[in-house]
């Protein structure tokens, strides 16, 4: 994903397929990010994805304290660490699991901190929600959400989510819409905000002072 930043006065070379996309599952507007992208996917799109975990648990902790060395907040991370099991052991399930986990938690109103909450949405889906729990106990889900945070961080100074990252831009992006299963609006919503990273670098914040309803 690094294409390398070029001299002054020459646009930032961002892909127009190739990007990574932050989340946690707690942020509403990551949830509005990834059902695009989603549903953009399962539309057709040739977009290659990559999809990052982030912590807004970790970037709430006063410096140097570390979520994933607290045993007391492992319950903060259990969904992300679920659905990185899914994403190495069971790729075909992880864009329904990944949607199924978002509308868990901000359209059904259940807490992803509880085992049983994140299990149905793995059932849900067809999985063994005790085979994959039972992986996330074993630890490594843990070291690789940490690890994915920790570089999109140091390397790209990320900060939230939705962050869009494609060469070596990263943009802090909110959507304020869902694609409501319209692919064709799923797509031309990310490639809007991909033309606009590789286009406009220099437009660092555009934000409405109202939210159209």
């Amino acid at each position: 994903m690094r294409n390398g930043r070029p001299g002054g006065g020459v646009s930032h070379p961002v892909s127009t397929t190739g990007f990574a996309v932050t989340y946690d599952y707690r942020c509403p507007f990551a949830r509005n990010a990834h059902e695009h992208v989603v549903e953009g996917l399962r539309g057709g799109a040739d977009w290659e994805v990559e999809f990052v975990p982030f912590s807004l648990t970790q970037v709430h902790l006063p410096e140097g304290v570390v979520v994933w060395e607290m045993p007391e907040r492992a319950v903060d991370l259990l969904a992300i660490e679920a659905g990185l099991v899914v994403r190495e052991r069971y790729p075909d399930r992880f864009l329904g699991v990944h949607l199924g986990l978002f509308a868990a938690r901000h359209d059904h109103g259940g807490d992803l901190r509880e085992e049983s909450v994140v299990r149905e949405v793995l059932e849900a889906h067809g999985l063994d929600g005790g085979a994959v729990l039972a992986e996330v106990a074993d630890g490594w889900p843990r070291q690789a959400f940490r690890k994915a945070h920790e570089s999109v961080a140091a390397d790209h100074q990320v900060f939230g989510v939705p962050t869009f990252i494609a060469g070596e831009v990263s943009v802090f992006v909110r959507i304020m819409t869902r694609p409501e299963h319209d692919a064709d609006v799923a797509r031309s919503t990310i490639d809007h905000v991909l033309t606009m990273m590789r286009t406009h670098p220099e437009i660092n914040e555009f934000k409405h002072t109202t939210v159209a309803r």
